[in-house]
């Protein structure tokens, strides 16, 4: 409990230095780093790390990924870079066939590709809103942890019946249901609480209006979307015989340990926002 406490007063100050600079670049070179660092961790439980060719072209495509989506004239060709990447790992599968299982490749090609991409979602959301970037990030990151928080301490004190126990033995629908509603009272907190600030800055005066209903309805379906991401994570680890993906945050695991409730919650935030931005300016 020690460690979990002190790599969590370490680990949240840089998260929230990253958040409150609010560079561009930052944004992209920490995702460049959780996207390799998370890669790596699923090839090393997966024990698919052995075949160097595909191991080693995963952990790159894994590094371009963020500077593919950031620099434009990239961006523009993402299918044909992504095309050539299947190719790539379809033609080392050929070359070293005698080793190299098909089912094997096909999961290294989509961890590669799935991995970065959702964790670049965080990023694409500051690419996209910029004037908004710190409140949708941290609205997006705290729907998925706090549904998850919400869940462990319903689950612990009123759980009873068993969610999925051959996955995860402690998850209960008590919990599930108690994560939920934690996500969607937290966002109507963050809703109100970031129009209150903007009043504050501006002497009192409402320069935009946050849609608290729509981020709150969002935040429920973050949370369910936190738990299949959990659940999966948390599958894949029974399979392979590990506790954790890793240990680069002592007491808490990997960054996949981390990160696997947001994998899913980021992408999807990032398309709602697309859809429909729920917040409007004041005139």
């Amino acid at each position: 409990m020690v460690t979990r406490i002190v790599t969590a007063l370490v680990a949240i100050p840089i998260g929230i230095l990253i958040i409150a600079l609010n560079n561009e670049i930052l944004y992209y070179v920490a995702m460049t780093a959780f996207s390799v660092i998370a890669v790596y961790e699923m090839l090393v439980t997966t024990k698919y790390l052995k075949n160097k060719f595909t191991s080693a072209v995963s952990l790159i495509f894994a590094a371009v990924t963020p500077i593919i989506f950031w620099i434009e004239p990239l961006r523009n060709n993402v299918k044909l870079i992504y095309f050539g990447f299947v190719v790539i790992m379809l033609l080392g599968m050929l070359f070293n066939h005698e080793k190299a299982r098909f089912e094997q490749v096909a999961l290294v090609a989509f961890v590669s590709i799935t991995i970065p991409l959702a964790l670049c979602s965080i990023a694409f959301i500051r690419s996209r809103f910029p004037d908004h970037a710190m409140f949708l990030i941290v609205y997006t990151m705290v729907s998925a942890w706090v549904g998850d928080a919400g869940a462990y301490f319903v689950g612990t004190f009123f759980g009873k019946h068993k969610m999925c126990p051959a996955i995860s033995p402690k998850k209960t629908w008590e919990g599930f249901v108690g994560g939920i509603i934690t996500s969607g009272v937290f966002a109507v907190i963050m809703s109100f609480a970031y129009e209150l600030i903007d009043s504050i800055i501006n002497g009192g005066v409402h320069t935009f209006s946050v849609n608290w209903v729509y981020l709150t309805v969002m935040a429920l379906v973050i949370s369910g979307l936190g738990v299949v991401g959990d659940l999966s994570a948390s599958l894949v680890k029974r399979e392979c015989s590990v506790k954790d993906f890793g240990n680069i945050l002592p007491g808490h695991g990997g960054i996949l340990d981390r990160f696997d409730s947001v994998l899913l919650a980021a992408p999807f935030a990032y398309m709602m926002f697309q859809i429909y931005f729920p917040i409007t300016p004041i005139a």
